[in-house]
């Protein structure tokens, strides 16, 4: 069964264009113009991965209150924003709201192209069945890859792909720095390392909403993060 792309994109001239890149990939593409057709949509079945502008129709920052309805329905689903608006602060908003790339609309299809297939990847990857021994125990984390489910003693944590594999990534190697450029390279996917730095910001407030005294991702100034026992 072919995967189902959607994109949410008042544009319709930008919508057809990477509507018809993505279904020569091979990918089944749903498009939406507004927020609330994509939610009806959503409602009756999720995509496997969504593509959102932020400025929709009437709503000049409907692609974020879509990705926070998305989070609600899904804590795994890879959402991507795709936007005109290139500011930092629009960035980090859609990265603290658990998109797991912000691209801008400058970006070539093919680069484009080149990031959704790294998310699908990246789920591929999480998802294959896990033998007992690939569960990763460390201390009062739980780390189930086929589930993408993590546990902080004992209580489920909601965790987008991205953040899972952050996780999932340091808590591997439990002591050793991983700096950005090694998280991206494993996680075959570019992040500027304001990215790296939300995504890490937005775990360790998940976690301490299950645990206040929650500190087992640290940061190694200069150099990167760890994961301590």
């Amino acid at each position: 069964m072919k995967r189902q792309v959607a994109i949410v994109e008042d544009e319709p001239a930008i919508r057809d264009n990477y509507a018809a890149a993505f279904t020569r990939e091979g990918y089944a593409v749903r498009c939406y113009a507004n927020r609330a057709e994509a939610m009806r949509a959503f409602a009756a079945r999720l995509p496997d991965l969504a593509i959102i502008d932020i400025s929709l129709q009437d709503e000049p920052e409907g692609g974020f209150e879509l990705c926070r309805q998305l989070r609600a329905l899904s804590a795994e689903l890879p959402i991507i924003f795709l936007t005109a608006r290139d500011s930092e602060l629009d960035a980090v908003s859609g990265l603290r709201l658990g998109a797991d790339d912000f691209l801008t609309k400058d970006l070539s299809l093919p680069h484009l192209s080149a990031r959704v297939n790294a998310l699908f990847r990246r789920v591929d990857a999480l998802r294959k069945p896990a033998a007992p021994a690939d569960i990763i125990h460390r201390g009062a984390l739980t780390l189930d890859a086929e589930r993408m489910q993590a546990q902080w003693n004992g209580q489920v944590v909601l965790l987008s792909l991205t953040e899972f594999w952050i996780v999932h990534a340091l808590a591997r190697h439990p002591g050793h720095v991983r700096n950005r450029q090694q998280l991206m390279d494993a996680a075959n996917v570019v992040l500027d390392d304001n990215t790296i730095t939300s995504h890490v910001k937005r775990i360790r407030r998940k976690f301490q909403g299950v645990d206040p005294q929650f500190d087992a991702v640290q940061t190694a100034y200069g150099m990167g993060y760890r994961w301590v026992e």
